[in-house]
């Protein structure tokens, strides 16, 4: 039988300055054509060998 999974816990003190600064810096980037295609290509090849049933 699985074990649940434990609550993530919450940032708190330096670690949440941390996560917060970098994403108030990061916030406002955005991917490259070059990232997007590499995504883009990434996520073609896993589609053309994934078989997924939805029912």
């Amino acid at each position: 039988m699985a074990r649940p999974i434990a609550e993530t816990p919450h940032l708190k003190g330096k670690a949440a300055k941390i996560f917060l600064d970098d994403v108030r810096k990061n916030a406002h980037k955005r991917a490259t054509k070059e990232e997007k295609e590499r995504i883009k290509k990434n996520y073609e090849m896993i589609k053309s060998i994934a078989r997924f049933e939805w029912s």
